[in-house]
């Protein structure tokens, strides 16, 4: 899957828009600014996303997957293009993304946003 793949996934996600941040990154994310997604342009188009906090682990130990630079604390994993993962297993990885974020949000938030 091609970075510009990866960005029509997320933006088809309820909710869901783009801003270009700290120089070159795009970064992805619902309700004005919580970020569900990042690709940073200038690190070979690095992907960067959530993951559930019982599976983070299990993630980093997977090849070409390493816990995300300042937001590994959050759950976040990284990898670089290619990405090491197939194409429906990332689509399912981002779309969880964004409802984990979307969870998160107030009640009166959440109305149209979940899946």
């Amino acid at each position: 899957m091609t970075p510009a793949q990866v960005a029509a996934i997320c933006l088809s996600l309820p909710g869901a828009r783009e801003d270009i941040k700290w120089g070159g990154v795009r970064v992805f994310s619902v309700a004005q600014n919580k970020m569900f997604a990042l690709i940073h342009l200038a690190s070979h188009d690095g992907l960067a996303f959530k993951v559930d906090d019982d599976l983070f682990l299990g993630f980093c130990d997977r090849p070409g997957i390493r816990p995300a630079p300042y937001l590994a604390r959050a759950r976040w994993v990284s990898m670089d293009a290619p990405y090491p993962l197939r194409d429906a297993e990332l689509r399912e990885l981002l779309s969880r993304s964004h409802q984990l974020v979307v969870r998160k949000l107030p009640k009166r938030s959440q109305l149209g946003l979940l899946l």
